[in-house]
C-alpha cells in the first residue's frame, strides 16, 4: 500500500553558484565562491561603472526624496491602510481615471469577500473602462484578471500583453510580472534589466521609509496544517503576549519599553510600523536606564523617523551607546563620520576605523560600509575584490543591500566573472524587498481577520510577481477554503478551475525550491488530482522534492520503482530509497517496515497469491475507506458497533476467567512436636 511517511524540516542553503531560484524569504542561504570566480584583473582595475556613480555609492547625498507613490505607482495603500501617512498625503484622486481605478480595485476586494458575482463584474467593468483610456496601474489590474481567468477565460497571452503596456507606463508590479516571466523562461537579458530597476527601487526605499528593512514573511501552512505558532505571532495589538509585555512597560518595566518600542520601529509580529511610538518608548526606556533604545535614538534621529533630522542628537546618542558596547551603533558613527554629519568635518579614517570595530564584533553593517569603502576607494586604496569579501560576509547575514551590491558587479563584470543568471537572481532577492511588498502584510491581516478571500486575491497577486511564500499560501488556501472563495470564468470557480489554479499554483512554487509543493505537485500527477494521471511526470515532482531531502518523495520514488509506475521496475533501487526515506526521518519507521516486507514477498514469491494480494490494496483499500466512512462510522451504527464490541470483550474475559484452572489451596498443618522444639520418637 502507498503509505505516506511525514516530511522532515530541512535547511536549504543557497550556494550562489547553484543558481538555485529560491527566494530570500523562503530559506537560509550561504554565498560561496572559489577563486576561480574572480576575475584575472588587477583588484584596482577600472570598470564599467563610473566610481562617482550615485547608484554605488551608499554613502552618497539622497536629496531627492521621492513619495511611496512615486515609487510603486497604483499602490493599494489608500484601499488598504486609508489613515496611514501615505494615503493622507495621497489625498483624494487626481483624475478620474485613477478614481475609477480605485473604485474598482475596491469592488474587486469587496467581491472576493463576500462572493458577490455581481459586484465583480461591476468591478471588472470599471477596471476594463480605465485600463482602456491607458491607465497604467488599470491595466496592470486587468492583466492580473486574465492571468487568474476571473469572469473571463484564463490567457497568459493577454495578461502577458497588459501587463507590457502597465509596465511601459511605470507601473512595478507589472515589471515585478514579467520580470518573473521571463526569468521562468531562461530569458535572463531581458528578466536582468527589470530586476536591476527594481531593486533599485527597493533600494531607494529603503532610505526614503528611514527604517531598516526588516521583512518577516509568514507561511500560513505547515505541510498541509495551518502554521498555527506562525500565525499566533502575528496577530498584532490584538496578540495576547503583546498586551502582556505592553502592560509591563506601562508599568515602568525598562526591557518592556525597549521591546514594545523595537515592535513598532521595525513593524515586527503584526504590528505596523509607528515611528511616533517607537520614539516615544524608547525615551522612556533610556530615563529607565536601558543602553539598547540609545542607539535606536541615535538611528532614529540620523534618519528622521518620526521627528525631524538632527545629526548633533544623533552623534550623542550613539556616542552613549558605543559606550555600553552596543558594537552596532559604531556603524553609525562611521557613517556620520564618513559623511561629516554632526561633526566638524569628514573624517574617513575615523569612520574606517568605526567600521572596523562593528565588523570585527560581527555586526553585518560593519561588513557591508567596509565594502562601500573599498569598493569606491573612499579613504582607502580600490580594491574591489577585497570590496565583494565584504558584500559576502553582509549577504550571509541577509544584509539586502548587499546582495544589490552584488548584483551589479555580477551584472557588469567587476572583481567577479560577469554572471547574468546570478545577477538576476540576486536582484530578485532585493527586488522583493519593495515598497509593494506591504501586500503580504495585507494579505496576513486579512487572513487573521476571517477574510479568507480577500487574504487569496492578495496573495495571488504577489503569486504572479513571483513571491514564493505567497505561491503556496495562495495554493494552500485555495485547496481548504477554495469551494467558497475562488472566482472563475463564469462566476463560482468549478472544481477543475479551482484544481487547475491550484496545481498551477504549487508547481510555480516548487520552482522556486519548496518542497512541499513539489511532493503536491507529484500526487497530483499521480492521482490525477486538476490534471491529467501521469506517473513521468509525477515521478519528475518527487524527484524534485528528494533533490531537498523529503524522506516522503524517497518513500514514493521507491513505491513508483517498486511497481514501475512512471520509473524502471527495479526492486533494489525501490529498497534504496525506503532506507533513505528512513535515514532521513525516522518517524517514517513503520511504513518503512511494511513497504520492505512487501519488497522481500515480492523478491521471493514473485507470482504467488500474496503478491497478488499487495496488489490488490490500493485497489481495496478506497472502498474499505468508504465502506468503514459511510457505514460504520454513521451515527448511529457507530454506537450499535461500540456497543457490541464492549460486550464481546466482557465475554471474552468473563470466558477466560472460567476456563482459568483454579490453583490448589495449601491447608495449614498443626504444628509438629519438633516444630516446638521437642524431640521426635525414635
Amino acid at each position: 500500500m502507498r503509505r505516506r511517511s511525514p516530511t522532515t524540516k530541512f535547511t536549504l542553503s543557497l550556494l550562489v553558484f547553484s543558481l538555485l531560484p529560491l527566494s530570500l524569504l523562503a530559506r537560509p542561504f550561504v554565498l560561496v565562491f572559489s577563486p576561480e570566480d574572480f576575475k584575472d584583473a588587477p583588484s584596482d582595475e577600472p570598470s564599467a561603472v563610473d566610481s562617482d556613480s550615485a547608484e554605488w555609492d551608499d554613502f552618497g547625498e539622497s536629496d531627492a526624496v521621492k513619495s511611496e507613490d512615486e515609487l510603486d505607482p497604483g499602490s493599494w495603500h489608500p484601499i488598504f491602510e486609508p489613515d496611514s501617512t501615505f494615503s493622507a498625503t495621497a489625498a483624494e484622486p487626481s483624475t478620474e481615471l485613477e478614481a475609477l481605478y480605485y473604485s474598482g480595485v475596491g469592488k474587486v476586494m469587496s467581491a472576493v469577500s463576500s462572493a458577490d458575482v455581481r459586484l465583480m463584474e461591476e468591478a471588472c467593468g470599471e477596471i476594463e473602462s480605465a485600463a482602456e483610456s491607458g491607465y497604467p496601474a488599470a491595466q496592470s489590474m486587468l492583466g492580473f484578471l486574465w492571468r487568474m481567468g476571473i469572469l473571463r477565460e484564463r490567457s497568459k497571452a493577454k495578461a502577458f500583453l497588459y501587463h507590457h503596456f502597465a509596465a511601459e507606463g511605470g507601473n512595478m508590479q507589472s515589471k515585478m510580472a514579467l520580470a518573473y516571466t521571463y526569468k521562468r523562461q531562461d530569458m535572463f537579458e531581458k528578466s536582468v534589466k527589470l530586476y536591476a530597476e527594481l531593486a533599485e527601487v527597493a533600494v531607494n526605499s529603503f532610505l526614503i521609509t528611514k527604517d531598516s528593512p526588516v521583512t518577516e514573511p509568514v507561511r500560513l501552512h505547515n505541510g498541509p496544517e495551518e502554521n498555527k505558532e506562525a500565525l499566533s505571532k502575528s496577530k498584532g495589538e490584538e496578540d495576547e503576549d503583546f498586551q502582556i509585555l505592553e502592560y509591563q512597560a506601562h508599568k515602568g518595566n525598562a526591557d518592556a519599553m525597549y521591546k514594545v518600542g523595537l515592535f513598532y520601529y521595525f513593524g515586527l509580529r503584526g504590528l505596523r510600523r509607528d515611528h511616533s511610538k517607537a520614539l516615544s518608548w524608547f525615551l522612556k526606556a533610556v530615563e529607565k536606564g536601558e543602553p539598547r533604545s540609545m542607539e535606536l535614538l541615535g538611528e532614529i534621529y540620523a534618519r528622521g523617523a518620526g521627528v525631524e533630522k538632527n545629526y548633533t542628537k544623533a552623534l550623542e546618542w550613539l556616542t552613549l551607546a558605543s559606550k555600553q558596547q552596543l558594537y552596532s551603533a559604531y556603524n553609525g558613527l562611521g557613517y556620520l563620520y564618513v559623511k561629516g554629519y554632526g561633526v566638524e568635518k569628514k573624517n574617513y579614517t575615523k569612520a574606517k576605523e568605526y567600521f572596523e570595530k562593528a565588523a570585527s564584533n560581527d555586526e553585518v553593517g560593519g561588513h557591508y560600509n567596509l565594502g562601500v569603502m573599498y569598493l569606491k576607494g573612499i579613504g582607502v586604496k580600490r580594491d574591489v575584490k577585497l570590496a565583494c569579501k565584504f558584500f559576502i560576509l553582509a549577504a550571509n547575514h541577509g544584509q539586502p543591500k548587499a546582495f544589490y551590491q552584488l548584483a551589479r558587479i555580477f551584472h557588469i563584470g567587476v572583481g567577479f566573472k560577469k554572471n547574468i543568471p546570478l545577477a538576476t537572481a540576486l536582484y530578485k532577492l532585493v527586488a522583493e524587498r519593495g515598497p509593494w511588498s506591504s501586500l503580504s502584510r495585507w494579505a496576513l491581516e486579512s487572513y487573521l481577520k476571517g477574510d479568507v478571500g480577500k487574504a487569496f486575491m492578495l496573495y495571488s497577486r504577489m503569486a504572479e510577481m513571483g513571491y514564493e511564500v505567497a505561491q503556496s499560501n495562495a495554493a494552500w488556501i485555495l485547496d481548504k477554503y477554495g469551494e467558497s472563495i475562488c472566482m472563475g470564468e463564469s462566476g463560482v470557480c468549478t472544481d477543475g478551475e479551482r484544481h487547475q489554479r491550484a496545481h498551477s499554483l504549487w508547481w510555480q512554487a516548487s520552482e522556486q525550491g519548496n518542497e512541499h509543493a513539489a511532493l503536491l505537485i507529484g500526487d497530483a500527477y499521480y492521482y490525477g488530482r486538476g490534471t491529467i494521471r501521469d506517473y513521468e511526470r509525477a515521478a519528475e515532482a518527487y524527484m524534485h522534492a528528494k533533490s531537498q531531502s523529503n524522506a516522503q518523495a524517497m518513500f514514493n520514488l521507491g513505491y513508483m520503482h517498486e511497481h514501475g509506475q512512471g520509473l524502471p521496475l527495479d526492486l533494489h533501487l525501490a529498497k534504496r530509497y525506503y532506507d533513505e526515506a528512513l535515514n532521513h526521518d525516522p518517524a517514517a519507521k513503520l511504513p518503512v517496515t511494511l513497504a520492505l516486507t512487501s519488497l522481500w514477498v515480492r523478491m521471493n514469491y514473485d507470482g504467488s497469491f500474496l503478491v497478488h494480494v499487495i496488489d490488490s490494496l490500493p485497489e481495496v483499500y478506497p472502498k474499505l475507506e468508504a465502506w468503514v466512512e459511510d457505514v460504520l462510522l454513521e451515527e448511529g451504527n457507530a454506537t450499535i458497533l461500540t456497543l457490541f464490541v464492549c460486550l464481546l470483550t466482557v465475554l471474552y474475559l468473563r470466558e477466560r476467567q472460567r476456563r482459568q484452572p483454579v490453583a490448589p489451596v495449601e491447608v495449614a498443618q498443626p504444628n509438629h512436636p519438633n516444630e516446638l522444639g521437642v524431640p521426635a520418637p525414635i
